[in-house]
């Protein structure tokens, strides 16, 4: 190679170096990021986050006076097993499922040494169905095996069970002992990164980050709040901005339809009438006259 081609050579491989950088540089734009590592709102102490939060709280608690578990259960064993098979699916989907399943197999002991094609023929419509199957009969084994029948009252126990983990654990606890809990399940899991109340994206790790903004008694109801609003306004899509309750004091607030009346077409009730997705609701979620209490904006 001549002296004058060894310089054009030269000369020529940063240009190509900084052509291919340009090209390049896209494909590190396209690369993930770290939204839901949320910060609190510029200048806000913690104890200004501590007040907001539990304003929130007391806000949707207005909003919504008779939040509660939206799966049908009679007794916690029923609870535990309709939780298991929540996953991946509604709960009004379930609550149209389990009432045959527990026909069929009213006890522990019963699901225990169930036909497993059997059970997967009632629960098909769940989604998952084998996989939740398995879960749904192991954990029975378990239970008869393990605790004389008895579905435990203590965390450690529970998670020990086939399919059960802390959010299963947790829905049992508060919702069939009274154990404050609190349930991090993906509505949770989105609105408290959105109100910036943690910028964790593990679930243990926003359990302890949320519970820790609250007294212990507040974890189980609190729950119910954050998952009702989720499901109702909040959404991962199209939150409805203009129709939320909480808007001032949310840092997401324009994430979605900020008009009012675009924002009432986004609400969504999965069983309109009924104040949630239960097909049988308890009596405290009755009117005056034994009509179930209208959801929030059916009036």
């Amino acid at each position: 190679m001549t002296a004058k081609k060894a310089e054009a050579a030269g000369k020529a491989a940063p240009a190509k170096r900084a052509a291919s950088a340009r090209k390049a540089a896209p494909v590190k734009k396209a690369a993930p990021v770290k939204k839901t590592a949320a910060k609190s709102p510029a200048g806000e102490s913690r104890t200004a986050l501590v007040r907001r939060a539990r304003r929130i709280n007391r806000e949707l608690a207005e909003v919504y006076p008779y939040a509660h578990p939206e799966l049908d259960f009679d007794d916690p064993f029923q609870l535990l097993v309709a939780t298991v098979l929540s996953a991946q699916t509604t709960d009004l989907r379930v609550n149209q499922t389990t009432p045959a399943l527990f026909a069929e197999y009213p006890t522990p002991e019963d699901l225990a040494v169930a036909d497993p094609e059997k059970v997967e023929e009632i629960l098909r419509p769940c989604g998952f169905f084998r996989a939740k199957t398995r879960s749904v009969i192991g954990l029975s084994k378990a239970l008869a095996e393990d605790f004389g029948g008895e579905v435990p009252g203590r965390l450690e126990d529970l998670v020990k069970l086939p399919g059960v983990g802390r959010k299963t654990a947790f829905v049992v606890l508060g919702n069939a002992f009274g154990r404050p809990g609190i349930t991090v399940d993906t509505h949770f899991q989105r609105l408290v990164r959105r109100w910036k109340w943690t910028g964790e994206t593990d679930p243990d790790k926003i359990e302890a980050a949320v519970g820790a903004l609250f007294p212990k008694s507040d974890w189980t109801d609190l729950s119910h709040h954050v998952i009702w609003h989720g499901r109702r306004i909040c959404h991962a899509r199209r939150p409805a901005c203009g129709a939320c309750p909480i808007a001032p004091l949310c840092p997401a607030y324009g994430e979605g339809e900020t008009d009012p009346e675009k924002a009432r077409k986004l609400l969504k009730y999965e069983k309109g009438g009924l104040p949630g997705q239960r097909l049988k609701p308890p009596r405290a979620y009755l009117d005056a006259g034994g009509r179930p209490a209208p959801p929030l904006g059916s009036g």
